[in-house]
């Protein structure tokens, strides 16, 4: 499957060190212990990757800096709100693993790639997690599996899910009927930014919601399979509704906005961009590319932005820079 309806895949592994209470329970000293301790085991692992690796302590960034990890999904809101003295971010040059240190858990590895690419992903979090057990001892239990202070992560400890584009299932309102069914077979489907967020831009994450009795290759099995499902669903529903002269209208019109406004809010923006993607991936909009369109999206986020001009930007100044940003990328 190509990426013009998964953007991309998130594989999340949760992990304790034995002998440490969980995160909510321990003062910052033993906390401050934990983050060194990590550290440690992946710089002096035996792996070529282990140099790749850079520590940022939460409490040292700016709050836009740490909004835009958020934007950019390599940690979690809750990371950057409430007591931030001994949380880290260990980061990999690349960005593509984010390992997050006294969030819920001790640790939480999480590896994001491009489209859709379950396998490969959690195969980089394996080796990752190998990696620190080469020297950590982590909580485990035979029968209950990685120990974990929410219940619903006993087991695997993994959480797998995918973005994905669905505009046309949206627009038709079929998804809310879909999120139900999906319950039922052990999937969740949520906003942008995951569990109470909700969607932008027609983005939904798809993810596993057991991780007790149940292997990660079955997890991941069943996420690819129903992931198909939806897939092939928004592409029914995509080709009938751009059929409509209407929505190819809604569609010329979205990119006409976003080639020529000096100035455009992040909502409006990502529903111009959802709209012109759909028009790309069915063909009514050429001399654009999936590629450029995702790039962007975590270009033009409030936060991002203000990290990336080095100085704060009211509303106003935002919606003007981000609307050149788009003018630029969208080749206008």
């Amino acid at each position: 499957m190509d990426n013009s309806i998964v953007v991309s895949t998130r594989i999340r592994l949760a992990r304790n060190l034995k002998g440490y209470p969980f995160p909510s329970r321990l003062d910052s000293k033993r906390k401050n212990e934990i983050v060194q301790k990590v550290y440690n085991a992946l710089k002096e692992g035996n792996s070529a990757i282990s140099s790749d690796f850079q520590l940022i302590k939460v409490g040292e960034l700016t709050r836009a800096q740490g909004l835009s990890f958020v934007e950019k999904h390599l940690i979690s809101p809750e990371f950057i709100n409430g007591d931030k003295e001994g949380r880290a971010l260990v980061l990999k040059d690349d960005k593509k693993v984010s390992i997050m240190i006294n969030e819920e858990d001790h640790v939480r590895i999480q590896i994001i790639t491009d489209g859709l690419n379950l396998e490969g992903a959690y195969d980089l979090a394996d080796k990752i997690d190998t990696l620190l057990d080469e020297n950590l001892d982590f909580a485990f239990d035979e029968k209950l599996g990685y120990l974990t202070q929410c219940p619903t992560n006993l087991g695997t400890g993994m959480r797998a899910s995918v973005m994905l584009h669905l505009p046309a299932l949206q627009k038709t309102g079929a998804l809310s009927r879909i999120g139900g069914n999906l319950s039922k077979l052990g999937l969740t489907i949520r906003g942008i930014y995951g569990e109470g967020t909700e969607p932008k831009g027609a983005m939904y994450q798809l993810s596993n919601q057991v991780t007790l009795g149940i292997s990660e290759s079955a997890a991941i099995e069943n996420l690819k399979n129903i992931t198909d499902q939806l897939a092939s669903q928004e592409v029914k529903a995509r080709e009938t509704i751009m059929k409509s002269v209407s929505m190819r209208d809604t569609v010329h019109r979205s990119l006409g906005i976003l080639k020529y406004a000096l100035a455009v809010s992040h909502d409006e923006a990502m529903e111009l961009l959802s709209n012109v993607r759909m028009g790309v991936v069915s063909g009514e909009i050429t001399g654009i590319t999936c590629e450029t369109i995702d790039k962007l999206i975590p270009e033009i986020q409030p936060a991002t932005m203000i990290v990336t001009a080095g100085e704060n930007l009211d509303p106003e100044k935002r919606d003007i820079l981000r609307a050149k940003t788009i003018r630029e990328r969208l080749g206008a």
